[in-house]
């Protein structure tokens, strides 16, 4: 391999799904992984295959659509996870195991309750066993950030002597400083040479997973698993976004070093995770977030407009995001949208263009002004395909600030339009009661965000509701997008029931 590159390994899709409830569907993670392929991602771990049935089915479906990216499931060192692992990754055209086995002291103490001997053997064996599927495997030592290093040469030099092409060392509770994550990566790299290739998967629960991660590469990390957002368990993971722009913005300490990362797709990646997961990124956050490339200091301002690199050492352009670019209206013909749409990064088919350009002449008899930001959220409201079973037709409101607000709603189900009225305390409560008379199915509202798509006045509402439908049930995400908050409350509470009512009826 080339030593200058730096692969980049893309885990949104499984410890970024780790994240407290952002869960996603099938046609959700492949979405991602689509897009995932564009922003180009070298390695994509694309699921935990044995975890659920609903896991193995998204790998195996992800598998089969995607080109030129590497497929891999995680594995635990345990022969039904490889052979899981195994199956859901077949038709992959590049495929990888990725399995692992904890390192740490007191991980092998109290978690595994093996003897480090022990810990070794199995380590080899699955190695092993997943070699007999593929050729590409990954060997994982979890908590590699407090593990013994002595430990870790003698698992990491048996692993590779049964066919390990990369080893990963995780600081897999966010413990470690720069300096010292940078040590156990030179030491393991001098130790290992050019008979396996270092890789590192840095927690941020103090806030330095990308400083982590950075010092890595520095000291022979060729390999950085990272997720779109900075998505994942507790604090998250190190972001993708970050690392890789810091690697192009800081040429001079990275000398030589490069990824294949598409930058200009950066943004709409961004944008396609928040929308999906329904958490977005917090406003200051580095590069993605909404106020990365704002300024509204006085003395800032003036610079900016005497020389932009003044205040600014990353354009908005060079990740794709045009600063809320004015676009087209009503009197746009579908050709100007279909080239807008290749311009924001998507690629449709006739079917799907024509489905977004109705929905985008219906908002443009609605709103004044059309911005990037409003075609993002449409397509990508457009392309997520949920079953629906049940359709929001009408709805009427009515609130009141001393008493009980109340919703009628007519829905669509089997062929049938049902109609029916609920009190509720607030709109939205006699929304999603009125939804659950109709439906038949309680749901209990566990999160719900709206947010404005782009700017204005008339600006679209995006809601993101997390409702968990039945008792010990998990919550499903549902999207809804539309000029009236309210409509766009029905429609994403909606949308959470027909997941949840697709999901069952498999």
């Amino acid at each position: 391999m080339d030593k200058n590159k730096i692969i980049i390994f893309d885990t949104t899709l499984r410890d970024g799904e780790q994240s407290p409830g952002a869960s996603m569907n099938t046609e959700e993670k492949i979405q991602i992984a689509l897009q995932l392929e564009r922003l180009g991602v070298d390695v994509m771990e694309a699921g935990f295959a044995a975890a659920s049935p609903g896991d193995f089915d998204a790998i195996n479906q992800i598998a089969k659509q995607v080109e030129s990216i590497k497929v891999a499931s995680l594995s635990r060192a345990l022969e039904r996870d490889i052979k899981a692992a195994a199956d859901a990754i077949a038709p992959a055209k590049n495929r990888r195991i990725h399995t692992f086995i904890a390192t740490s002291p007191i991980h092998m103490e109290h978690k595994l309750k093996m003897k480090p001997d022990e810990v070794i053997k199995r380590a080899v064996e699955a190695v092993q066993y997943a070699k007999s599927f593929v050729d590409d495997v990954e060997f994982s030592c979890e908590d590699a950030g407090r593990s013994d290093i002595s430990f870790l040469k003698e698992i990491c030099d048996a692993v590779v002597n049964a066919g390990a092409k990369t080893l990963n060392l995780p600081d897999t509770v966010g413990f470690r400083l720069p300096y010292e994550i940078a040590d156990m990566v030179r030491i393991m790299s001098e130790f290992i040479g050019d008979r396996a290739i270092i890789s590192v998967h840095n927690h941020n629960d103090l806030g330095l997973a990308v400083a982590n991660t950075l010092a890595s590469i520095k000291a022979g990390a060729r390999q950085v698993e990272c997720t779109i957002n900075g998505l994942g368990e507790r604090a998250g993971n190190a972001a993708l976004e970050e690392i890789v722009m810091a690697i192009k913005t800081r040429s001079d300490e990275f000398s030589g070093l490069y990824t294949d990362i598409v930058t200009k797709e950066i943004y709409a990646t961004s944008r396609l995770v928040a929308s999906i997961t329904g958490i977005e990124p917090q406003p200051n956050k580095a590069i993605v977030g909404k106020n990365a490339f704002a300024h509204e200091s006085g003395i800032h301002q003036d610079g900016m407009l005497k020389c932009a690199q003044t205040y600014e050492i990353i354009k908005a352009e060079d990740i794709g995001a045009e600063k809320n670019a004015l676009v087209l209206g009503k009197h746009s013909g579908r050709h100007a949208f279909k080239d807008k749409l290749v311009n924001l990064g998507f690629d449709l088919n006739d079917e799907e263009i024509n489905e977004a350009f109705g929905k985008f002449k219906l908002l443009c008899d609605k709103k004044k002004e059309i911005f990037d930001d409003d075609i993002r959220a449409l397509v990508s409201d457009e392309i997520i395909k949920i079953p629906e079973i049940y359709t929001i037709v009408t709805l009427s409101t009515s609130s009141c600030n001393s008493g009980h607000a109340s919703a009628a709603v007519s829905i669509k189900f089997n062929g049938d339009i049902i109609s029916d009225a609920a009190l509720g305390n607030g709109t939205a409560d006699a929304i999603f009661k009125v939804i659950d008379r109709i439906s038949n199915v309680a749901g209990e509202l566990k999160d719900y965000k709206v947010s404005a798509v782009s700017q204005g006045k008339d600006a679209l509402a995006k809601v993101t509701v997390k409702v968990a439908f039945g008792s010990g049930e998990p919550p499903f995400i549902g999207h809804g997008l539309d000029i009236d908050t309210m409509m766009a409350s029905a429609k994403a509470y909606v949308s959470a029931l027909n997941s949840y009512l697709s999901m069952k009826n498999k």
